[in-house]
């Protein structure tokens, strides 16, 4: 399928946003010939026991930061400002007039493979074509059964993503440095807001 031209919504927990993260925002933009990358932090991710005060609104600005120096880059608040869990299929709903030249959605092999968590996995198989990421360990063989037929699912070309957010603030729980793997933007912002040296920002939820 052509998707030259359309708008890749790239969403995500993104605690912290990490170099991979631009990485694959990066493939994506310029593999498929996408117009733009519009980068959705979740604002409550489904499944939550618990939201820490500020933890949206960090998430945010780090992605903010990160990605204002790029012009085909651009950040969105609409899961940030929902009240809420954020669903994607909600999203995208919502987002779908706002682009008149057709959307995207971008996400990891992993994450894909547990659509039956998420939120009207059907509809939202239906809703997209879908660009995806891969994951060590996760064949693309995988998507080749039901109900991934019924989406339009097309592959990075790229090494497996192996890096991850969790590691990275397991990295700060432990006093180490992980200005090798993010942004210098978020670093300074992590370092300067004392982001995961305690309790950190909350842990992100598997689904979407």
């Amino acid at each position: 399928m052509n998707l030259k031209g359309r708008v890749g919504l790239f969403g995500g927990t993104f605690n912290p946003l990490h170099n991979a993260h631009l990485e694959v925002a990066r493939a994506a933009l310029h593999q498929y010939e996408l117009s733009g990358i519009t980068f959705i932090p979740n604002g409550i991710p489904p499944h939550k026991e618990r939201v820490l005060d500020g933890d949206k609104e960090g998430r945010f600005e780090m992605v903010r930061l990160a990605v204002e120096s790029n012009p085909k880059f651009e950040i969105s608040r609409i899961e940030v400002d929902r009240e809420g869990p954020s669903y994607t299929i909600d999203t995208i709903r919502a987002l779908k007039d706002d682009y008149p030249q057709g959307i995207c959605f971008i996400v990891g092999a992993d994450r894909l493979l547990k659509l039956d968590t998420w939120k009207e996995p059907h509809e939202l198989l239906r809703s997209v074509p879908f660009i995806i990421a891969p994951r060590s360990g996760v064949s693309l063989d995988v998507f080749d059964v039901s109900p991934f037929r019924e989406a339009v699912i097309v592959p990075l070309q790229m090494e497996d993503v192996d890096l991850s957010s969790s590691d990275l603030r397991e990295r700060i729980q432990r006093g180490e440095s992980i200005r090798e793997w993010v942004p210098e933007e978020v670093a300074k912002y992590i370092e300067e807001h004392g982001y995961y040296r305690k309790r950190g920002l909350e842990r992100p939820s598997p689904t979407s």
